[in-house]
């Protein structure tokens, strides 16, 4: 078997992962890691043999876009507090504590290569955390920090990585340079996204197939990824900030046709990459086993402590930063509380994935001296047993810990917010509707038959909240339009996506339940009848 024809069954593989995970209540990134570990163990599998200087650039643009695209700025906002303590505060203190640790209990391996450790290690996962989390009815507050913990804090543990390896390749170390880096790159990499994002977003408005738009998208994060590393920037920070821009501007050129191909195509590519990456995990039990050696058994000590300190570390945090919460939370008379039912699973949803085992394995092979790089070894090993911890050992057992703390999504306050929401699009078609009937001098009998086409949409999309608009509805009845009014009524239609779509740019309307109902807003047919 060669490495093409892996590459093509674990996709297979990702593909079946799906429906079996639904059966089985497993999420397919556990699946995938389960099936890689089987498949290096089978001798007839080659070792993977990728660049290690590649992994990054072609795993991380395309699932941060991904994942980017599926939140947005104002989201970010209204939980930057949480975010931004665990995104930075909690993967700098891991990284350090784990260090620490490591330094101890190897004191032979450089104490750069110990805080390079800490920066693989530190950052869940986001695409490992919501896989699970979105499969057990969690409160939206609770996931989008998840999710956005997950984003940025890739930014913060590369940043750490790459200075420590720097330090380890070139034996030199500066507090102020290293500062000063870390300014110069976040200002490079917002410069490069806003630029790239702003670019991208004019282009799309010229180009009018759909497939040509979404291609574009395709490429901007890589784009971003590339430049902004070119020019010692953090490409991560890159690759989000031009992911959120386009996001965000996408209601200035987006059509139906543009959101449909660009959904269906990027929960193509988030599915096989990520699934892939998962599987890869696994297959790199050879690898590490290869660069351990016969001896691996000792590292089985470092790496238990190494465990312990990320997970216990995240779990002491939480509480705290909870407490902290709590207490602004009373001060501010907010209705949105933090509770340490909460913390415990944000603890137990810490997996890490995707974005260590990129890390770890992209780790270089020597320093500018041409030695070999010190500790390579022992990081490749730890780094994976704490992956495979977190996703064979949190990920099957979160659901229980979920039921046992009973923390759960307010399913009728979101239905709610649904129902208001649906009512609101109605309210703006029916507005423009009769701003045209006004304009066009439009007869009483074609008003009436275009307003009840309108209404029977809702009715088909959301019963409840036709009810709740309180407006009498004629299903029976059909009517066939002339091509003026099919424009009318694409006009229409347009008013209500142009709604929501204003709607997901508001503070406290969550972006997946727009973009869910903005779904099924889109594959409405043009004719109101």
């Amino acid at each position: 078997m060669d490495q093409l024809v892996l590459v093509f069954v674990l996709a297979f593989a990702t593909i079946l992962a799906q429906p079996l995970g639904r059966r089985t209540g497993l999420a397919p990134a556990v699946l995938m890691t389960v099936f890689g570990l089987v498949l290096a163990l089978i001798p007839a599998v080659p070792n993977i043999d990728i660049n290690p200087e590649l992994i990054l650039p072609l795993v991380l643009p395309p699932l941060l876009y991904a994942s980017a695209r599926r939140t947005s700025w104002q989201q970010f906002a209204a939980n930057a507090g949480p975010i931004l303590l665990r995104a930075v505060g909690l993967v700098v203190a891991t990284a350090v504590a784990v260090a620490a640790v490591f330094h101890a209990w190897y004191p032979g391996v450089p104490l750069a290569t110990a805080v390079a450790l800490g920066a693989v290690v530190a950052p869940p996962d986001p695409v490992a955390a919501s896989a699970v989390a979105d499969r057990l009815g969690l409160p939206r507050r609770l996931v989008a920090v998840l999710e956005g913990e997950g984003l940025f804090n890739d930014v913060t543990a590369v940043v750490l990585y790459n200075v420590a390896v720097q330090a380890v390749v070139t034996g030199h170390f500066s507090a102020w340079h290293t500062a000063f880096d870390f300014l110069l790159s976040a200002v490079v990499a917002i410069a490069v996204g806003l630029a790239l994002g702003w670019a991208g977003s004019r282009l799309m408005r010229k180009l009018s197939e759909a497939a040509w738009q979404v291609a574009l998208g395709l490429l901007l994060p890589f784009a971003a990824y590339g430049l902004a590393e070119a020019w010692h920037g953090s490409a991560v920070l890159a690759v989000l900030v031009c992911a959120l821009y386009l996001t965000d501007a996408a209601s200035d050129f987006s059509d139906s046709a543009y959101r449909i191909v660009g959904d269906s195509f990027w929960d193509v590519i988030d599915l096989l990459v990520t699934g892939v990456a998962f599987g890869l995990i696994g297959l790199e039990l050879t690898t590490i086993l290869a660069a351990t050696g016969p001896d691996w058994q000792r590292l089985l000590g470092g790496a238990a402590a190494v465990i312990a300190v990320v997970v216990l570390l995240r779990l002491v945090w939480l509480l705290i930063t909870t407490e902290v919460f709590q207490r602004w939370s009373r001060r501010r008379d907010t209705d949105e509380p933090h509770t340490w039912r909460e913390s415990v699973v944000t603890w137990w949803a810490g997996m890490r994935g995707v974005v260590t085992v990129a890390l770890a394995v992209a780790l270089p092979l020597t320093t500018e001296a041409g030695a070999d790089f010190p500790g390579r070894a022992e990081v490749l090993f730890i780094a994976f047993t704490v992956v495979l911890f977190t996703l064979l050992v949190q990920g099957p057992t979160l659901p229980a810990v979920v039921r046992a703390t009973h923390v759960q999504a307010d399913t009728e306050q979101e239905r709610m917010l649904e129902r208001r929401l649906w009512t609101r699009i109605l309210r703006a078609e029916l507005a423009r509707l009769e701003e045209i009937a006004d304009s066009e001098d439009l007869p009483d009998e074609v008003y009436q038959r275009m307003r009840e086409g309108f209404e029977r949409r809702l009715v088909r999309a959301d019963p409840e909240a036709a009810e709740a608009a309180d407006d009498s509805k004629s299903i029976d009845r059909s009517l066939r339009f002339t091509g003026k009014m099919r424009a009318i009524s694409n006009e229409v239609l347009e008013a209500g996506r142009t709604e929501a779509l204003a709607a997901r740019r508001e503070p406290g309307i969550p972006p997946d339940l727009v973009d869910r109902m903005m779904h099924r807003l889109d594959l409405r047919p043009m004719s109101p009848m």
